[in-house]
């Protein structure tokens, strides 16, 4: 009796939630699978290959790892070529305010780079109109809080022609009041994954990817990105990358002019 009672209820809601609601409940049901599915990829991979870090630099108590940010595979590369020299973005980003109020941000998101950001900005932030992203991602906590600042500011982001913001770096660009990419901008995204060493237990595992595609998840849809980039990095390898062809970019939402991004903040 109570099965059919719960089994009514249940009926009796998805006849009368609207489109909306009951698509929200879908993608979110298809998060929940896909950080089962990040698992089951982790062991694969870190079976197949022990020199691959066991979970995402985007996690935020792991170490800084740079990123497979130009990987063979699929895709075959990335799509044009990465101007900035392969040293730089190993290195700790580094925040250089530029003529015009650009601050360069170039380089690995360690963690801690969250604390440097906000120093930069409460420095000399009135001056910073626009943040130029080149990074090959790393720390999601840093990268979700320097989102959240730049948001915060109202300050535009960026990838310049030639430069490379991938694995967490489109998190951090999510943040901008105004988001645009230059012909020749790379963009890319990945399942997250430990930069330790550390074999992470499958509890532990399946609980950290979950808890972190709840937070990115959450974040993005709050700064008006489309479900669907996240997808892409659900989707793809952590030893791999989607790169995202320009008009992805405007399907996503990734790049945003000023009006679409106040709508969305309404």
């Amino acid at each position: 009796m109570r099965l059919e009672t719960a089994g009514q209820r249940l009926k009796d809601y998805v006849l009368s939630a609207d489109d909306g609601t009951l698509m929200r409940h879908a993608f979110h049901a298809l998060l929940a699978a896909a950080a089962v599915f990040v698992v089951i990829d982790w062991h694969e991979i870190s079976s197949a290959s022990p020199d691959i870090p066991a979970f995402d630099p985007m996690m935020p108590n792991a170490p800084p790892v740079l990123p497979p940010a130009l990987t063979e595979g699929k895709p075959q590369g990335a799509p044009v070529e990465v101007k900035t020299d392969p040293a730089l973005l190993k290195k700790a980003i580094r925040f250089d305010l530029q003529p015009g109020g650009v601050l360069l941000a170039q380089g690995t998101i360690e963690v801690g780079a969250a604390a440097r950001f906000q120093t930069e900005i409460e420095t000399r932030g009135e001056y910073v109109k626009t943040v130029s992203l080149d990074s090959p991602g790393g720390s999601v906590g840093d990268a979700l809080a320097i989102s959240k600042l730049i948001r915060e500011r109202k300050i535009a982001t960026s990838v310049a022609g030639g430069a490379l913001c991938v694995s967490s770096c489109p998190i951090v660009m999510a943040g901008g009041i105004v988001r645009t990419a230059d012909k020749d901008a790379v963009l890319g995204v990945h399942q997250v994954f430990n930069g330790t060493k550390e074999k992470l237990s499958p509890e532990l595992a399946m609980s950290e990817a979950q808890r972190t595609t709840a937070d990115v998840t959450r974040h993005l849809d709050e700064m008006g990105i489309k479900p669907g980039l996240w997808i892409h990095a659900m989707e793809t390898p952590p030893d791999r990358l989607y790169y995202l062809s320009p008009d992805e970019m405007k399907e996503f939402a990734l790049v945003a002019p000023p009006a679409a991004v106040a709508k969305k903040a309404k």
